[in-house]
C-alpha cells in the first residue's frame, strides 16, 4: 500500500513538472514574481502532509524550485539545488551563527544529564509539583521566562521538562504544542528578544522599537495562543489529533514506541528510566539553574554587544541593532565554557567526560540542523523566484480597496506566507515596510493594529506550517515525530486563527483593543466548555454501552 502510494505521489510531480515546463517554456508564462514562485513551498509542504516523511518532501521542494528557476536545464538544475541552495544557506553567516547556537544547546543539555543537573532538577518538580495540571503549567511559566529567543525556548524547555511530563505520561506531543505556544508567541510580545530586535529593524522612519510596544495589546494570535494553553490545560481538555495521543500516552505501548521505557510499571519507574546520567555523581538542582541562568545572562550579553551597547547605544537601541544569531553563538559558547568550569569545580564530571558530551550534544541536533538546512534551502529557491514581491503586489493591491479591512487581509496573508515560505521573519520583512507606507502618514493607529496582524499572522503561518523552523525546534525539544506534533498543534491554532480574525474586525471598526481582546477570551472559553461537554458526553455514552 505504501509503495502504492509513492508511485502515485511520483506520477502526480511528474505530472505537475511536464505541466509545469508547458505553460512556462511553451506557453512562455512568467516563472518569476508570479503564483508559480510558490509553488516549491505547495510541493514541499504537500509531500510532507502525505508521505509524513519531511526529509524528502523539503529535497523535492529545493528540487522543484531549482528546475523553475533554471528554465528545465537539467544540469544548471543539479548546479542551483547546491550552489544557490544548500550549500548558499550554509555559506550565510546568519544560519551558520544559529547552527552553532543549537549545537552549543545541545552540548549544554548532555552536560547537565551527565552531571544529574537534569534529575535533580526533574526530582525536585517532583516533589514540589505532584499533578498533570501543576506540571503542564510549569512547564508553560518555564517557557515564558525563557524569552530570549524561541530557539534557546524550544531546546531548553524540552530539555529541562521532558523528563517530568514523561513522569506524569503527558504526551509528547502535547509537550510540543506547550513548547510552541511559548516560544515564538512570547517572543513576539516581549520587548527584550530577538524577534523585537527583528521586528524593529522592519520600520523604517519610525522608532521601531516604540512601535513595536504598541502592537502588543494588539497582537490577538500570540496572546490568545498563551490564553489558549493555561485554558486548554486547567479545563483538561483535548480535541483533534491531540485527544488521541493523550489517550495512547496513557499506555505502555506509547512510550515503548518513544523507546522510553519498554516495560513501564509506574509513573516513579517511568520517570527514572528517562534521564541518562552519570550515576558515580549526585547532580543537584544548582547544577541544573545555573547553566540555565548564564545561557540567558550571556546571550542577552552577546545581544546588546553585538548592537553597540558597549560602545555607547542604550540597552533597548542595542538589542534593536543586534545580530541575533552572532550573539546567540558568542553567548551561548562563554555559558558553555563557564558551564564546564562551574562542574569541574563542584567535582561532578571530569574533563574528560565533559568533553565527550560535545560530540554526543552535536549527534543530538544533527536531525534539527539537516531540517533546519533544507528549510532555508527551500526558502532560498522561493526568494530567487520572487515569491516575495508577487505577495507584497497582492497585498497592495488589496489595500487601496479595502483599508478599514486591511488588518484582516494582512493577517490572513501573512499567515498563507508564511505558512508556504516557513518563516516569520521573512513575512515581517516584506508586509510591515508595505503596511508602514500604506498608512503613516494617513491613519497611526490603523498602521499600529496593521503591524500587529502581520506580526501575529506570521506566528500563526509559522505554528501550522510543517517547513517552519521553531516548529521543527519544537518538536526537537520534545523529542517527537515532526510531522505529529504539526498535525495535532493545527486544530489548536486554526481555532485561535479564527478568534483573532474577528477580534480583527472588532478592532479595526473601533480602533482600540478594549474590545476585541475580552471578545476573543469570551470565545475561546465558549468553544473549550463545547468540546468539553461534547467529549464528556461521548465518553458517558461508551460507559453506559
Amino acid at each position: 500500500m505504501k509503495n502504492k502510494k509513492i508511485l502515485f505521489i511520483i506520477l502526480g510531480l511528474i505530472v505537475f513538472y511536464v505541466i509545469a515546463w508547458y505553460f512556462t517554456e511553451v506557453r512562455g508564462v512568467k516563472v518569476e514574481k508570479s503564483f508559480w514562485s510558490l509553488t516549491p513551498s505547495i510541493i514541499a509542504i504537500s509531500l510532507a502532509l502525505l508521505t509524513k516523511e519531511v526529509y524528502s518532501a523539503l529535497f523535492m521542494g529545493i528540487v522543484t524550485g531549482s528546475m523553475l528557476w533554471c528554465h528545465f536545464k537539467p544540469v544548471k538544475m543539479f548546479d542551483k539545488t547546491f550552489s544557490g541552495g544548500v550549500i548558499n544557506v550554509l555559506s550565510d553567516t546568519w544560519n551558520v551563527g544559529i547552527l552553532v547556537f543549537l549545537v552549543i544547546l545541545g552540548m549544554m543539555v548532555q552536560l547537565m544529564n551527565k552531571t544529574g543537573g537534569s534529575k535533580a532538577f526533574g526530582e525536585f518538580v517532583t516533589k514540589k509539583i505532584k499533578t498533570r495540571k501543576r506540571v503542564q503549567l510549569a512547564t508553560v511559566v518555564l517557557g515564558i521566562l525563557i524569552f530570549i529567543d524561541d530557539y534557546f525556548n524550544c531546546l531548553t524547555v524540552g530539555s529541562v521538562m521532558k523528563p517530568v511530563t514523561d513522569r506524569e505520561r503527558i504526551s509528547r506531543e502535547k509537550l510540543a504544542y506547550i513548547i510552541d505556544s511559548t516560544a515564538a508567541p512570547v517572543c513576539i510580545i516581549a520587548p527584550i528578544s530577538s524577534w523585537a530586535a527583528a521586528v524593529s529593524g522592519f520600520v523604517d522612519n519610525e522608532n521601531g522599537m516604540n512601535i513595536f510596544l504598541k502592537a502588543i495589546p494588539y497582537n490577538y494570535y500570540a496572546l490568545l495562543t498563551l490564553v489558549m494553553i493555561i485554558l486548554v490545560i486547567a479545563m483538561d481538555v483535548s480535541f483533534g489529533k491531540m485527544r488521541s495521543f493523550e489517550k495512547r500516552a496513557e499506555t505502555d505501548e506509547y512510550w515503548a514506541d518513544k523507546k522510553i521505557n519498554s516495560t513501564v510499571e509506574s509513573k516513579k519507574q517511568a520517570s527514572k528510566d528517562t534521564y541518562s546520567h552519570d550515576k558515580t555523581k549526585n547532580g543537584k538542582v544548582i547544577d541544573m539553574i545555573i547553566p540555565i541562568i548564564l545561557l540567558i545572562v550571556f546571550c542577552t550579553i552577546g545581544m546588546i554587544y553585538t548592537g553597540g551597547f558597549f560602545k555607547g547605544e542604550t540597552f533597548i537601541n542595542a538589542f534593536a541593532n543586534s545580530d541575533a544569531a552572532f550573539g546567540l553563538a558568542i553567548g551561548s559558547a562563554s555559558a558553555l565554557i563557564l558551564t564546564i568550569v562551574f562542574y569541574m569545580i563542584r567535582n561532578i564530571i571530569t574533563f574528560e567526560s565533559a568533553m565527550s558530551c560535545l560530540p554526543n550534544g552535536f549527534k543530538q541536533m544533527v536531525p534539527a540542523i539537516l531540517i533546519l538546512t533544507f528549510a532555508w534551502s527551500l526558502k532560498a529557491m522561493t526568494d530567487n523566484l520572487g515569491a516575495s514581491t508577487y505577495v507584497a503586489g497582492l497585498v497592495e493591491g488589496s489595500a487601496t480597496g479595502f483599508q478599514v479591512f486591511l488588518p484582516c487581509i494582512i493577517f490572513l496573508i501573512a499567515i498563507g506566507l508564511s505558512f508556504a515560505t516557513g518563516t516569520s521573519w521573512g513575512t515581517f520583512g516584506i508586509l510591515i515596510p508595505i503596511v508602514v507606507n500604506c498608512f503613516q502618514n494617513t491613519d497611526y493607529t490603523m498602521m499600529i493594529i496593521s503591524i500587529s496582524a502581520c506580526m501575529a499572522g506570521a506566528v500563526c503561518g509559522d505554528h501550522i506550517s510543517p517547513i517552519s523552523d521553531t516548529t521543527i525546534m519544537s518538536s526537537a525539544g520534545a523529542e517527537c515525530v515532526h510531522l505529529d506534533h504539526v498535525s495535532t498543534q493545527i486544530p489548536y491554532a486554526i481555532v485561535v486563527s479564527s478568534v483573532s480574525f474577528i477580534c480583527y474586525i472588532i478592532a479595526a471598526v473601533t480602533k482600540t483593543t478594549l474590545f476585541a481582546l475580552p471578545v476573543g477570551i469570551v470565545l475561546i472559553i465558549g468553544f473549550l466548555v463545547i468540546v468539553k461537554k461534547k467529549s464528556q458526553k461521548k465518553s458517558s455514552t461508551k460507559e453506559g454501552f
